[in-house]
């Protein structure tokens, strides 16, 4: 048995490391260790004040750590810093290319120029010049808006201060990474967990004094907003790059078709150890401006490029539970605990089993010795179980047929498209009567798309939720403060910086608290075509007359499924209170039109048949972009039928017989310039 005297002192100097390792991480963003080994100091601690009633100011069960930096002030990027997707295989790759040529209207058979660029594990940062002079240089941040960090990128050797080519933009935002080298990284190793930690501890030093000590390097590979719109294709804009005075990647490469992309990435794979420094895949970008324009961008990503990811790690360990995981639609996910094991760096407990038919078409069993895969940020899961070491006594593991949280009834739905039952199991639970659902919605109400309200972590609704301080979304806004403070982990401070938060988020758009709603099938994409139709927050509420939803239909890109899932969302009594509560608490900004004053401004349009050299959705990006609308039904409403090829003729006698005009490809051109 530990004696209080030893205890006392292993207490000690576990605080005392706790404060030094907090400051790295809170203050300086430079951690020493890494986040395993602190959460498990910080239980460690915790144990022993539990075990022993020891008590100690700097403990994490009375502090949050040290503020992190408040000293740069932000700016908006001109335009965003967006993440871009993964790829894992080939059958991505193809899938990524299938989309493009939809999107184009291109035949199978074309080919793309891709530019192939090393995707260098460090910071990114936007370098914004006028007149050749560097005048603001910004962190990533959460992609609208980063940290003025132009000090401390000054003082990195490969940024130029001033240049002077005749044919550099006038206006232009560089972007490129900042990251430091292995060579570099090993002289410091002692200070930070790794380069990439080095290179963002160095960069948010309050003394730039400090960051020209830190040897961090740079290296260019785009643009975000520019003066000159005369630049051709990527390739050649990256030689422009090194003229200019900028460092770019020696693996940059043009490229054509997917074979070659994959034996490049093969290539590259083979060697990444030989560099010095981390690259964790490679980006893959279509070479020409003109198509990357024609393209644009998902919610968070460019359709134009895409980040292929280098193999996954994997590691054999044996799974002694499987838990049943409830999420905010309902669907029950199988996930498998597992005997803790390292995969690449990262130590990993948990991996997911998918859903019951995966469970059964691989005879995934508890106390099976199982490979797990782990690949860049995806979720771990398991690859195959190893039947040789099974033991004798195991059993098939029955999925539940009740929902573990409430008790109701569980059920694979039928899809009327596919034919098919879903391979998901769902809680028939409505609005927030599961318990597991209604703490997986209210994540979901604070997380960063939705509400955003800044330090409500998933961690924190577990807890309020447990010591019943929010039952419900609304609840966020009426909390018991005074009692927040007395819990432990909480201060002054760290209340008043909650408080805030809360009171920042309460001026949201339509869509965004659309979206923060989870109602099923109501993404973002949805929710934006949904606040774009209904423009006021006195709109949505009036779904609750169901007659209003049907009136949905109209809007292109809305379907059955979507009008289905807004029914039983607004069938719902529960549902109804919240949204109304909401109501009075937030203050939910009306629809603002993109372009109100294109060429199409205020007119309404529709497809029928196929449309020549164009798909329908670049076609509706288009109209959209000069202030048109899109619907998907012929109403009064409607201002033009566009016919293309082998038109559904009910629909062009239904827009005749109301005299509705009906145009072609050509006349619509015309009227897009």
């Amino acid at each position: 048995m530990l004696k209080i005297s030893k205890a006392k002192k292993e207490y000690k100097e576990k605080i005392k490391q706790y404060k030094r390792y907090s400051k790295k991480y809170f203050e300086d963003s430079a951690p020493i260790i890494s986040d395993q080994d602190f959460d498990l100091l910080k239980k460690e601690i915790l144990d022993l004040e539990k075990r022993f009633d020891f008590k100690d100011k700097n403990s994490p069960s009375k502090t949050l750590g040290f503020t992190p930096s408040k000293n740069f002030e932000k700016y908006p990027h001109r335009v965003k810093m967006l993440s871009l997707a993964n790829a894992f295989n080939e059958e991505d790759l193809i899938n990524f290319e299938k989309k493009i040529l939809n999107f184009l209207n291109l035949n199978r058979s074309f080919e793309f120029e891709y530019s192939a660029e090393p995707k260098i594990d460090g910071i990114s940062a936007s370098l914004t010049y006028n007149s050749g002079k560097l005048i603001r240089g910004l962190s990533r941040g959460n992609g609208e808006e980063g940290e003025d960090i132009t000090s401390n990128l000054k003082t990195i050797s490969d940024i130029p201060h001033y240049i002077e080519h005749k044919d550099f933009p006038n206006d232009i935002d560089i972007r490129g990474e900042v990251f430091i080298q292995n060579t570099d990284f090993e002289k410091m190793k002692d200070s930070f967990a790794n380069p990439r930690n080095a290179a963002s501890g160095s960069l948010r030093q309050k003394d730039p004094e400090k960051t020209s000590k830190i040897p961090l390097k740079f290296v260019a590979y785009t643009f975000g907003f520019s003066s000159d719109q005369s630049m051709d294709k990527q390739t050649n804009f990256l030689i422009k790059l090194k003229k200019w005075g900028f460092k770019t990647s020696e693996l940059n490469k043009k490229i054509t078709g997917i074979k070659n992309l994959l034996s490049n990435h093969q290539n590259i794979e083979k060697k990444r150890f030989e560099l010095n420094y981390d690259i964790d895949g490679i980006v893959y970008k279509i070479n020409d401006f003109t198509l990357q324009k024609r393209l644009g961008f998902v919610t968070n990503a460019p359709r134009w490029a895409i980040a292929h990811k280098f193999s996954a790690s994997n590691s054999v360990t044996e799974i002694l539970n499987i838990d049943i995981q409830v999420g905010r639609t309902g669907a029950l996910t199988p996930v498998a605990k597992v005997k803790p094991v390292n995969i690449g760096g990262v130590v990993v407990s948990n991996a997911t089993l998918h859903n019951e038919e995966e469970i059964s078409r691989k005879d995934i069993r508890i106390g099976d010795t199982v490979k797990i895969e782990r690949a860049g940020d995806v979720i771990p899961h398991v690859i195959s179980v190893d039947l040789s070491k099974r033991k004798k006594n195991s059993k098939k593991f029955i999925f539940p047929l009740n929902c573990p949280s409430c008790g109701s009834k569980t059920i694979k739905e039928y899809n009327s498209q596919t034919k098919k039952h879903d391979a998901v199991r769902r809680c028939t639970s409505e609005g927030f009567k599961c318990e597991k659902i209604s703490i997986e919605k209210i994540k979901h109400f604070v997380s960063k798309d939705a509400l955003n309200i800044d330090g409500f972590g998933k961690k924190i609704v577990q807890n309020f939720w447990e010591i019943g301080l929010i039952k419900l979304p609304h609840d966020i806004f009426s909390l018991n403060f005074d009692r927040i403070s007395k819990l432990d982990g909480w201060g002054s401070l760290s209340v008043n910086n909650l408080k805030k938060s809360i009171q920042k988020s309460k001026k949201i758009s339509l869509d965004k608290f659309i979206f923060s709603l989870g109602i099923r099938h109501i993404g973002q994409e949805n929710a934006k075509l949904l606040s774009e139709f209904l423009k006021k927050k006195e709109n949505f509420f009036r779904l609750k007359n169901q007659s209003y939803i049907e009136d949905l239909i109209n809007i292109d890109g809305i379907g059955d499924t979507q009008i289905n899932s807004l029914k039983m969302f607004f069938n719902e009594k529960v549902n109804l209170d919240v949204i109304s509560n909401l109501s009075k608490s937030l203050d939910i900004q009306s629809f603002k039109e993109k372009n109100s004053n294109g060429r199409l401004k205020g007119q309404v349009f529709m497809f029928t048949g196929k449309l020549n050299n164009i798909s329908r959705a670049e076609a509706k990006s288009l109209i959209e972009s000069n202030g048109g609308k899109i619907v998907s039904n012929v109403t009064k409403k409607l201002d033009y039928l566009v016919i293309g090829e082998k038109p559904t003729i009910k629909k062009v006698d239904l827009a005749k017989k109301n005299k509705i005009k009906v145009i072609n490809q050509k006349t619509l051109d015309e009227m897009l310039n």
